[in-house]
This record gives C-alpha cells, sequence and structure tokens, in this order.
C-alpha cells in the first residue's frame, strides 16, 4: 500500500505506484549505509524523480528496491516496522474516509473499493466468513515474487489504521499471508497479537463480526459526502481495466480458498448477468474456469518451488486434498505440452 499525500494525476496502463512511497526506504538505507544511490539506480530509478510527490514508479521496480532495501538494511521485517509508522494521511483523502468511518467494516470497504487510485494492479476485496469480516490484498502480477516486504508493510499498515482510528488495543482474529512464514515471527507476533498463517492465496486480516459492525462514531454526512465526491474523481481519472477479464482474475485472486467462486457469484460482484459474463469472457478468448486455472497454476508454482506441501497447497488453492491436485497438475502439463 503506496504513501501518497497528494493523487492528482492518473494512473499510468503499467502496473505502478506513486514514487512518494520510496521516501521512508530511502531514509532507512541512508541512515544504515552509503548504497541508496546504486540501489536505485540498478533498478533503473535516480533520487531525482523522488523529489516530485506525483511522480509514478513500476510497481515490479518497487517490489523489488523494498526487498533490497531489507536485504540491505538487515531487517527481515523492515515492511512490518514501517508499515507500524503508517497515518491515515498517508493515503489522503482514502486515509480520511478511513478515519471518519463509523465501523471498522465501512473503513475496509472504502480501502479495498478506493485502493486502485494510490496503485494499480492490485486486488483488495471484501467478504462474509463464518460471520466474520474478511479483508484481503494481492498484487495481481504473480510475477512480482518475492514481495513478502510490500505484503508484511501493507497488511500492518492497514492494522495500524485500524488501530489510530478506532481502538488502540484492537486485535485481528486471524491474519495470513501469501508468502511462506519467515524463520523469525516474533515481530510478526508482536504487531498483531494474534494467530498467523502463510502460504495463503492472498494476504488478509480476519476481523472479529461484533468488532466490524460496533459503531464507534456518528460520521458527518457532509464531510463524508464531499470526500467520497473527491475520491470518486480520483477514481474516475485512475486507470481501470476495460476488459471484463481482468476485473475477474481480481475476484478470484480475493475470494480463492475461502469463498465458491463460480459464473452466478461472480456475475453478482460484477452486476451483470451469467449470460453476459460469458459472453464478454468468450469475446476475450476465455472463460471463468481457465481463469481460476490460471490463478492456481501460478500460485501452486511459486508453493511448489518452495517445496510446500501439496496438501496445503490442495486447501489454499480450495481444492478437496492433495489427490485433486495432482490431477489438476496433470490437466496442466497436457495443456503446455
Amino acid at each position: 500500500m503506496a504513501v501518497a499525500p497528494q493523487m492528482n494525476r492518473p494512473m499510468p496502463a503499467i502496473a505502478s505506484i506513486r514514487a512518494s512511497v520510496l521516501a521512508p526506504l530511502v531514509e532507512q538505507i541512508d541512515r544504515r549505509s552509503g548504497k541508496t544511490d546504486l540501489l536505485l539506480a540498478s533498478h533503473g530509478i535516480l533520487r531525482s524523480q523522488l523529489d516530485d510527490p506525483y511522480a509514478m514508479i513500476p510497481m515490479a521496480r518497487y517490489v523489488a528496491i523494498f526487498e533490497e532495501a531489507a536485504l540491505i538494511a538487515s531487517e527481515p521485517s523492515l515492511g512490518a516496522r514501517l508499515g507500524t509508522l503508517f497515518k491515515p494521511s498517508d493515503i489522503g483523502p482514502i486515509g480520511v474516509l478511513f478515519s471518519i468511518s463509523g465501523t471498522i467494516r465501512a473503513g475496509f470497504e472504502r480501502l479495498a473499493k478506493y485502493v486502485n487510485t494510490v496503485q494499480s494492479a492490485t486486488s483488495s476485496g471484501v467478504f462474509e466468513e463464518d460471520g466474520n469480516l474478511v479483508w484481503s490484498y494481492r498484487l495481481e502480477d504473480a510475477r512480482m515474487w518475492p514481495r513478502r516486504q510490500d505484503s508484511e508493510f501493507s497488511v500492518v499498515a492497514s492494522c495500524q489504521l485500524v488501530r489510530s482510528c478506532f481502538a488502540k488495543s484492537w486485535k485481528p482474529l486471524e491474519v495470513h499471508f501469501e508468502h511462506l512464514a519467515p524463520r523469525d515471527r516474533s515481530v510478526l507476533e508482536r504487531i498483531f497479537r494474534c494467530p498467523l498463517k502463510f502460504g495463503e492465496s492472498a494476504n488478509r486480516i480476519i476481523v472479529d463480526g461484533r468488532d466490524a459492525a460496533r459503531l464507534y462514531r456518528q460520521e458527518d454526512p457532509a464531510l463524508s459526502a464531499v470526500l467520497e465526491r473527491h475520491v470518486a474523481e480520483l477514481v474516475g481519472k485512475a486507470i481501470t481495466p476495460d476488459n471484463i477479464s481482468e476485473r475477474v482474475r481480481a475476484l478470484i485472486g480475493i475470494y480463492l480458498g475461502h469463498k465458491p467462486i463460480t459464473l452466478p457469484s461472480v456475475a453478482a460482484e460484477l452486476r451483470i448477468s451469467v449470460r453476459t459474463l460469458q459472453r464478454r469472457l468468450a469475446e476475450e478468448g476465455t472463460s471463468l474456469r481457465d481463469l481460476v486455472r490460471e490463478t492456481r497454476e501460478a500460485i501452486a508454482a511459486t508453493q511448489l518451488e518452495a517445496h510446500v506441501q501439496k496438501a496445503r497447497i490442495a486447501e489454499v488453492l480450495g481444492y478437496a486434498d492433495s489427490t485433486v491436485l495432482w490431477r489438476a497438475q496433470k490437466g496442466w502439463s497436457r495443456r503446455q505440452d
């Protein structure tokens, strides 16, 4: 999740993020070594480019720089620590909207709705599971890997938003990460104070349903309306996917392994008919089944490379067991042949 004090320029078509997010990273590397300019240059970025708060940088470069910065700083949990410093104002009017929301649910719904005004090619959504609220965050391009630092920064920053805007002592029911468990979990355990799960299909915060629905304040309707209108203008400037397949991929990334992904459920989310969904996907040369398979295949490839047990991979991908996963893999191999 990017730190973006001002967001007036439209998002470019390439997956990008506001350059201002690199400011705290640059500060950390400046403090610990003299390698900042070398680090930036190795990824095709000059320090002078960061002077413009409106500048955009490719998301892939941001992710790679964040990972390398943690290595240079000799701090594996750098992203998580920076997330604890996050403030509502760091994401401009979206953060203000979060801070004036009457409930935690409303805050996360707004965060998910408007995340693409801050960074593109990001899947973020809210859904119900077992009476609890689930907020999900995931970069859509599976090739951007590893990305532990961005994931931990974004999830910790979101948790920090709740604590600064609603209750300092609040803690989630569970927190999920898509990367594998680090050797030392102590920093994350100290921050979240709840069970942690790793190797999931997306990064998620599970909020107790009672906490999510509790009314913390009465919203000022006039102020909310002004902010919503302003953010809506930013949404209009942000480039959203024109093709239906990209919107469906985003939903798959949010729900995979946690909510049934069917033609009726996806069509309902997109507010179109099942027939229209099928027709538009066919026009783009794909189908819901193909998109689910592609997402599963990409996640499975990452986890298999990391030697995750197949039973665990099957669970994350929403398969009944490892045998079903094995059959699916055979199908993937036949398609490649």
